[in-house]
């Protein structure tokens, strides 16, 4: 376990193992977090919109499962029936 100590100006320093294994250079920014007790940081994205490419890749459809509601809730206007319950 790597240790580091809180400077008298609450500095820490991130010892240079994790910095390179995170590529944290001179100047990149974090989040510290309080979390349950611990503190927590994360190295912020450079390009957030570039990090969070491919996230939900492989999950379910959004727009397969809206294109079936729909399909599904003009089905219902077309018989006449009432909306599904909770959605009155």
């Amino acid at each position: 376990m790597t240790m580091a100590t809180v400077s008298e100006k609450g500095w820490v320093v991130i010892p240079r193992e994790i910095r390179q294994r995170y590529g944290l250079k001179k100047g990149d920014k974090v989040h510290v977090l309080d979390m349950d007790g611990r503190i927590v940081v994360i190295p912020v994205a450079q390009d957030p919109i570039s990090a969070g490419r491919g996230m939900l890749k492989g999950g379910p459809s959004l727009t397969a499962g809206l294109l079936e509601d729909r399909r599904l809730e003009r089905e219902r206007e077309e018989r006449g029936l009432p909306p599904p319950k909770g959605l009155e």
